[in-house]
């Protein structure tokens, strides 16, 4: 906890030295605006109030009678600036707790409005009020909360402009009703929620929003352009609110989960009854520095992670859902290889939240029926900031237990994460400089010195700018260093992350060393808004031994990447659609030896029919040029690549339809012809009611890979490695089914359900060619024969259904009551057989059945 004992110092210090230039009785210097304030349209007054408007959606409340109506809504969507179709209008006030807005959506048919009753925080197919607030006035932060006319809720926290944070629940009220006018929303924000800077007065940023669901119309206050790629910066101002309370916000949530859970036995299975408490805390030291922690935290999911069957020779990264690491993950990430051309979805970054809690390490080697499926967080700590000046700051430490195996061996040491990340933004929220450090000690022994290291350290600085509102430059350098035992340093340099072993590349595997260094850089440049056009193109460079997976996700390292992407966006509506983007994109890699890895070009376009129909499609042709694959071997000398055709198709039906088709399609070809694949995913979305929904839906894949790893093989005598491949015939198909009804707002049951079989059959196994660079496919492999025992088939079958009963009970508290499901089997060697007999196979292994009762209560101060 040492980084965070030092940086809560360090915030104690800022707020007192924040205090010793900026006297209670003076208000803020100018310098802490980092903006003009606008005129005109897009300034809003708010009032003071000394009774307290009920919450009804009624505006009846004398505050209603004398605060200003504001009503110069421009329609955004599917109009850039045009009138709205239907008027609004709304109201703000305030008092020393609270900030309170009325608003009155006119609607002279109150019978067409679009209702659609969810559980929070999901958007149905319905008319929509949204409000969002920049507490600090800095134009690059804020709070999104939206509700519909049955009262379903949502909030975001947005960061970096126009990024919302879906994870954010803030605690706050709001009211609706249907009426002869129209329908309206009457919103209760405590100020404990927001947060801002200690001054007499304040501004706040403020804008509205308005969706009429049956028309897809947006509106907003003050006039909003989708042609820029921006949101905070471009709502409005909020004057008048004075005197407000800077008090220092205590919520406290305590919470007791029951679980009972299935466990293997020699004799059979038993169940077993699991009790926990523990509990949340959020304390506010100052208005704009806030400490979270948790002690004991039940990290449980409500849903479970996608099945997949992964036979690539990279990680598979998985999401979060734990409400602890996903609450304010927008101020922690670090994106690496982060561009257009792959829309960031790598996922890859100095911090994977997912590292934390793992399952155990060793769990396959020591573990036996009590050691646990993942690791336990003792406790976790984070400290978050922002001043008005724009800085803003955050640390989080968690410390996960020490976990034992079979006969006191040891599956995952005691471990202490910590990540410190600070951000600096200037010239008003268009430029900004950031910095994130992050460290992981594990207490080793006997067990994991060989596999794990005892320290893992990542340091990096990212730099922005923006010029003339559209174009951007950006910059990132991260360095790492790992320490461990030389077998553990080994491991690393032998994983698919680095392959050092790889013949011919400029890099040796060195079995004596402790340590590895590396670094990566990444600098892009593009046009992101203003008129149709749009560009990016990026450059990376990561060192062979850069290394961040014990805190971060890496797929690879020894890249050089450089992509280009350019795009035409036509967002006003024609005769023919309401919107068309057409995207060309192109890029090139290298490992840092200099063997090119890729030359590919792609081209796709999406377009938005009047009738609420969308389609998409789209091809990549790769392999152009003398480009070679340096990971298939798996540690061996690289392939020479073919050319590849990755042709596809999707449509989307409109969504507010009772019946909503969708339907996606891909193939591919490559290696001369020898493989090629197809994969297929239609789904319906089934809407019985306002408030019940069902999902349909369905994947099947068929492919015959002719260049699928088949195993690295070494001789009895030690001397010759045999890198093999074969031809792989999979399929692989996945139903998915899920169910939404919402009894009120705050009273949900969702179902999701997902049986999921693949099964494979190798044939034609060949072993590489002392030519594996020819230009001609199939000389690049010789025969080979398989030792005996090796498996030529195999099939994976997993059911995974999870029942969710969610309560809000009172605004912040909770019950959940959950059934999880579960089946799953790996078999090698089997015959295939029909789909149906799969599924009936699946349905007949043993279930694993867990079920949990989780109660939370909401404190505050």
């Amino acid at each position: 906890m040492t980084m965070l004992l030092a940086a809560a110092v360090v915030a104690a210090g800022i707020a007192s030295h924040a205090s010793l230039q900026t006297p209670q009785a003076q208000p803020v210097a100018a310098t802490t605006q980092p903006a003009p304030e606008p005129a005109g349209p897009s300034v809003a007054m708010a009032v003071r109030t000394q009774q307290p408007p009920a919450i009804d959606g009624r505006d009846t409340d004398e505050v209603w009678r004398r605060a200003p109506r504001i009503r110069e809504f421009r329609q955004f969507d599917p109009e850039l600036d045009a009138d709205p179709s239907l008027p609004t209008e709304f109201q703000v006030a305030y008092d020393d707790a609270n900030l309170y807005v009325f608003v009155r959506a006119h609607d002279p048919h109150p019978d067409s409005i679009m209702r659609a009753l969810t559980r929070r925080d999901v958007r149905g197919p319905s008319d929509q009020i949204k409000i969002i607030i920049d507490s600090f006035n800095d134009r690059r932060t804020g709070f999104e909360f939206a509700v519909n006319p049955d009262g379903v809720k949502r909030d975001y926290a947005v960061y970096d402009d126009f990024s919302e944070d879906q994870s954010w629940n803030g605690v706050w009220d709001v009211g609706t009703t249907v009426d002869s006018l129209g329908w309206t929303a009457e919103f209760r924000i405590p100020l404990s929620q927001l947060r801002y800077a200690h001054a007499p007065s304040h501004t706040f940023g403020f804008g509205v929003w308005r969706d009429i669901e049956r028309y897809r119309e947006r509106v907003s206050w003050p006039a909003y352009s989708r042609n820029e790629q921006r949101l905070m910066s471009q709502i409005g101002r909020l004057h008048g609110i004075q005197g407000i309370r800077s008090g220092r916000p205590l919520e406290i949530m305590p919470y007791a989960v029951t679980k009972n859970v299935m466990r293997s036995t020699a004799d059979g299975f038993e169940r077993e009854q699991e009790v926990a408490v523990g509990g949340d805390l959020k304390f506010g030291i100052t208005p704009n520095i806030t400490l979270n922690a948790t002690i004991n935290p039940d990290f449980g999911q409500v849903e479970a992670d996608p099945a997949v069957l992964n036979l690539g020779a990279f990680e598979t990264f998985l999401g979060e859902r734990r409400p602890f690491f996903v609450e304010g993950t927008g101020l922690y990430q670090f994106r690496l290889n982060c561009y257009i051309v792959v829309d960031c979805n790598t996922n890859e970054g100095l911090f994977y939240t997912r590292r934390i809690g793992r399952s155990p390490t060793l769990l396959d080697q020591y573990g036996d029926r009590d050691t646990p499926a993942s690791t336990p967080i003792a406790a976790a700590a984070k400290l978050t900031g922002r001043t008005a000046g724009g800085f803003a700051f955050g640390v989080m430490n968690p410390v996960t237990r020490h976990v034992d195996g079979a006969d006191n061996t040891t599956v995952e040491p005691r471990t202490n994460y910590a990540v410190l990340r600070a951000q600096q933004d200037l010239r008003g929220g268009d430029a900004s400089i950031g910095v994130i450090a992050t460290a992981v000690n594990r207490a080793l022994d006997e067990w994991t010195n060989p596999v794990l290291h005892s320290s893992a350290y990542a340091a990096g600085l990212n730099v922005r700018n923006r010029f003339g509102q559209h174009y951007e430059l950006e910059a990132s350098f991260a360095a790492s260093r790992i320490a461990g035992t030389p077998e553990s340093i080994l491991r690393t340099q032998q994983s698919a992350v680095h392959y050092y072993q790889m013949p011919g590349d400029d890099h040796e595997v060195d079995p004596t060393r402790r340590s590895l260094t590396g670094h990566s850089e990444q600098i892009k440049f593009g046009k992101y808004g203003g008129g149709i056009t749009r560009f990016e193109t990026s450059l990376v460079h990561q060192s062979a031994g850069f290394e961040v997976n014990d805190l971060g996700y890496l797929r690879r390292a020894d890249l050089v990447d450089w992509s280009t992407w350019g795009s035409l966006s036509f967002q006003s509506p024609t005769s023919v659609y309401r919107w068309l983007r057409i995207n060309a994109n192109h890029w090139q890699r290298w490992n840092t030896s200099g063997l090119r890895l890729d030359n590919a070009v792609n081209a796709n376009a999406h377009i938005g029919l009047h009738n609420n129909w969308d389609l998409h499609a789209g091809a990549t042709l790769e392999g152009l040029g003398e480009s070679y694959c340096d990971r298939c071997s798996r540690g061996g000398p690289a392939v020479r690549s073919s050319k590849g055709l990755y042709p596809w198709f999707g449509l989307n039906a409109d969504s507010r339809r009772m019946l909503a088709p969708s339907f996606w399609f891909n193939f591919w070809k490559t290696d001369e012809g020898h493989s090629r694949g197809v994969s297929l995913d239609p789904s319906l979305t089934i809407r019985l009611s306002t408030s019940l929904q069902a999902q349909l839906g369905v994947s099947v894949t068929n492919s015959d890979n002719d260049s699928q790893w088949f195993g690295n093989f070494i001789d009895e005598d030690g001397t010759t490695t045999h890198y093999t491949f074969a031809r792989l015939d999979q399929r692989t198909i996945s139903l998915r089914m899920r169910v939404n009804y919402a009894m009120t707002p705050d009273l949900s049951f969702e179902f999701y359900g997902e049986p999921f079989v693949s099964s494979g059959s190798y044939s034609n196994i060949r072993e590489l060619s002392t030519t594996p660079d020819a230009a001609h496919y199939e000389d690049r492999f010789v025969p080979w024969s398989p030792p005996a025992d090796a498996s030529t088939s195999f099939k994976f079958t997993q059911l995974r259904t999870n029942a969710v009963l969610r309560w809000e009970y009172l605004p912040g508290s909770t019950v959940y009551l959950v059934w999880a499901h579960g089946r799953q089997a790996f078999e090698n060697n089997v015959e295939r057989q029909s789909w149906r007999r799969d599924y009936r196979d699946l349905m007949e292994l043993h279930p694993d059945n867990t079920f949990l009762v989780k109660v939370a209560y909401w404190l505050n101060r």
